[in-house]
């Protein structure tokens, strides 16, 4: 039950991900950099941070060796200055994302991860389901906020995104 649950998230979180590019790529430069009062300020360094902790998370789940690229050491870090390479970065994190949860058996959800955090050194010790809803839920709330980025310079709607209408979707047999 909890395999088929994350495997969902996985598949979503690239799904997603790809909807919320697409229209990051419409923007201007100057509004795709634009300071829109987020919490990581605008909609190229909200996508940056989201790689950073995807990075942070899968490195604390599946091992250095599952991420794609160096392990960021803070939160605010910009690893792609480029819209295009920040995209093909986000695609193989995703591609990793995805290898990685749909390789978990149902009995790994039992288990505990171990890790320091970006912030602070003390040691944390949390059950992967724990973690890995947190991970996921993340990715959602500063999705959430890059949207509303979206939304406000491109003065449309932005991208639809509910996980929702990803199930229904999956269900017409229209997203991969």
């Amino acid at each position: 039950m909890l395999k088929a649950h994350f495997d969902e998230f996985a598949g979503y979180n690239a799904w997603a991900n790809v909807r919320l590019y697409d229209a990051a790529a419409r923007l201007s430069n100057a509004d795709y950099r634009r300071d829109g009062g987020a919490f990581f300020k605008s909609v190229h360094g909200t996508l940056n941070h989201l790689l950073v902790t995807d990075r942070v998370w899968l490195s604390r789940c599946a091992g250095m060796g599952a991420i794609q690229g160096p392990l960021p050491t803070t939160l605010n870090a910009i690893l792609h200055e480029d819209l295009a390479d920040l995209r093909a970065a986000r695609d193989r994190e995703d591609a990793a994302i995805i290898r990685y949860v749909y390789g978990l058996d149902e009995a790994a959800y039992a288990g505990v991860i171990r890790y320091r955090r970006v912030s602070t050194p003390e040691p944390q010790e949390q059950p992967l389901l724990q973690g890995l809803a947190h991970w996921f839920n993340h990715q959602t709330h500063h999705r959430g906020q890059a949207h509303a980025l979206i939304t406000r310079f491109s003065g449309g709607p932005g991208p639809e995104l509910d996980l929702l209408f990803y199930q229904r979707l999956v269900a017409a047999g229209k997203a991969v």
